[in-house]
Parts: structure tokens; sequence; C-alpha cells
């Protein structure tokens, strides 16, 4: 009852609130995105959604035209050299996320689940398939998000997706409140800039 309908239209109406709500916000990020480097406001990527599915993910774009495009950070060859001054603050400050927002609305998301990988990583998505993390609508904020975030080994973030993933297939108060406790320990890491490294691991730690 919770994960298919109680989690959804929460979904929806705190995401219709927060465009509501945030509108200003969104005019003003777009307007600094622009002048600092002329181009696309938005950034959209190729995403695995539920059932590894593919989605559009949109992001206030905070990096330069010339990036390589679908390219994870950690895969960039110093990947500052491509952040935009005002990217790198919003990177900082996650405020490149809000577009998501829009994700959650309209369903290829959730405010809280695993976050959703891109298309071509293939060891994260291999890892999250022994958990049952790929079976679930991916999430603006997650367990492993306010457990390490880009500090995390693929190894260790998939794990933490699959604790997530168990609780929630639970139902009841119990997805509840690990709901509200991902959703709310979110604002204190992100205050914090918990876990945020640019080119973060994102990778599986070589045998010896």
């Amino acid at each position: 009852m919770y994960k298919n309908v109680v989690k959804r239209v929460i979904d929806i109406v705190a995401s219709l609130f927060g465009m509501l709500l945030l509108s200003w916000l969104y005019l003003l990020i777009a307007l600094a995105v622009f002048i600092d480097d002329p181009g696309p406001i938005f950034f959209t990527q190729k995403r695995v959604g539920q059932g590894k599915t593919f989605f559009s993910m949109h992001k206030f774009r905070s990096m330069k035209m010339a990036t390589p495009h679908d390219t994870p950070t950690h895969l960039l060859k110093k990947p500052e050299q491509y952040i935009t001054r005002v990217g790198g603050w919003l990177r900082k400050s996650s405020l490149d996320e809000l577009p998501q927002i829009w994700d959650i609305f309209i369903g290829n998301m959730s405010i809280v689940g695993p976050r959703p990988a891109l298309w071509n990583q293939e060891d994260l998505i291999a890892e999250r398939d022994k958990y049952g993390a790929n079976d679930v609508r991916p999430g603006l904020t997650g367990w492993a998000q306010i457990n390490g975030r880009d500090e995390l080994e693929i190894a260790e973030k998939a794990r933490l997706d699959g604790e997530y993933v168990r609780i929630l297939k639970r139902g009841g108060i119990d997805a509840f409140l690990m709901d509200a406790k991902c959703f709310f320990r979110t604002f204190i890491s992100v205050a914090r800039h918990d876990g945020v490294v640019e080119g973060g691991t994102g990778t599986l730690k070589e045998a010896k």
C-alpha cells in the first residue's frame, strides 16, 4: 500500500508544491547559468529508471558547453576544468538537482530512492541487481546519499541502496519512517556538503 500508492501520492503533492514554492529560485538560477556560460539552462541525461528502463533526467547545467555528454564526472580527466563558476556553486549546494522535482511529478523519479545511474554505468547497475535496487523508482535523494554520497565505492553504494529497498518493500510505518529519515537528513548533508567529491569514486575497487 505504502510503496505503490501512498508514496506516489506524497511525491505528486510534494513536487507540485515544491515547483510552485521555488519558482522564483528557478528563475534566478536560470539567469545565472545563462549569464555565466550562454547556452541551454537545463541539462538532460539518459538515466536508468525503474525496471532498468531509460528516462531523461533534468538538472540545471553546471558544466561548460564543451563538456563530453553522457560521461560520468568521475570518468572525466580533471573534471573541475569543465565546471562553470556558477556550476561549482550549484553542485556544492546541490541546487543543480532542483529540476528533478519535475521528474518526480511526472513519475520518472521519487523523492526518496536509489540515485538513478547513467545508462552506461554498467558496474553500478550490475551491483544494484544483486539487491533488487533497480526494481524501484529512483530518487532525488536516498539512503546512500546521506551515508557518503560521492565518497562511496560502488559496491558500498549498491549495498546501501539494497538496505533501503528491503525496508521499502516491507512497507508500512517502517518504510515511511525510512523515507522521512532520508528526506530530512538530506538537508543536513547538503548544508555540510557531506560526501561531495568532484570526480568521486564511482568505481569498484580493483581486486588485489
